[in-house]
């Protein structure tokens, strides 16, 4: 256990229980969650604080999606199918992480946020209501490449808003409401969080007893957020979205410009 006082530990319990919160409703816990690990482990490797994020998020996630699919329609198939994808994305992406500067993905990846945001604050019917017809095949297909490969590699490389980038993908690609789609990227999740884990498991970079103890906050704010937002709905998931996008946005600038 590395040296790290009682006060840090509740900061980090208290702050792994609100990132689950937010993960399990629409994603974007890491915003929230590596800060706070950055802050309470000053000495640890950057590979380090990485997995022992995986360590505290797999739990959270797992929670949530067990929570979501008991309860939501969730097409468990299409959603192990573009999992496996998203699993070896993410092994891709952890394995590359210690070798790739984040600092040139940051402005692209603004971008991307600001045009989502635009997006859903023009379009208020975005996820408030499933297709009316099947999704094709070639949809599926996309999703299979866009949310699964391409997220999941994003999550193991760099990781803060995989979750938020996994609802909207899906919502878009597969026409689902937002709180569908917000259970059926917690399945994913589960899926790159594991395969992004087990890389740096496999490299020993990860902490496992504060992750330990912060997993179990994080499961408890998960199984929280997963049933409010079956409660509430999507008019509910969408204002959450929207909060943690402008977040995100304003996390990335002070990181490239602050």
């Amino acid at each position: 256990m590395p040296d790290i006082s009682m006060t840090m530990i509740i900061i980090l319990c208290v702050t792994a229980a609100a990132a689950g919160w937010i993960d399990a409703v629409v994603g974007g816990g890491g915003l929230l969650l590596l800060p706070a690990l950055l802050l309470g482990l000053p000495n640890a490797h950057p590979a380090t604080v990485l997995g022992t994020n995986k360590a505290v998020a797999v739990v959270g996630t797992a929670g949530a999606a067990v929570t979501y699919v008991r309860t939501a329609p969730v097409d468990v198939k299409p959603a192990a199918r573009i999992g496996a994808a998203a699993l070896a994305g993410s092994m891709g992406g952890a394995a590359l992480a210690g070798g790739i500067s984040k600092d040139t993905l940051r402005p692209l990846i603004m971008v991307v946020l600001v045009v989502v945001a635009a997006f859903v604050l023009l379009r208020p019917g975005f996820g408030t209501a499933p297709a009316s017809s099947p999704v094709s095949r070639r949809r599926v297909l996309l999703a299979i490449g866009l949310a699964g490969l391409g997220i999941g590699f994003y999550d193991g490389l760099v990781g803060p808003g995989t979750g938020t980038f996994l609802v909207l993908a899906l919502t878009a690609l597969l026409h689902l409401d937002l709180v569908t789609a917000s259970a059926t990227a917690k399945i994913v999740n589960v899926c790159t969080n594991a395969g992004a884990l087990a890389v740096f498991a496999y490299q020993g970079t990860v902490l496992w007893q504060p992750a330990a103890l912060m997993a179990a906050f994080n499961l408890a704010g998960a199984m929280m957020g997963a049933r409010m937002a079956l409660k509430k709905g999507s008019g509910f998931v969408r204002g959450v979205l929207l909060t943690v996008v402008g977040a995100l946005v304003v996390k990335l600038g002070f990181e490239q410009w602050g």
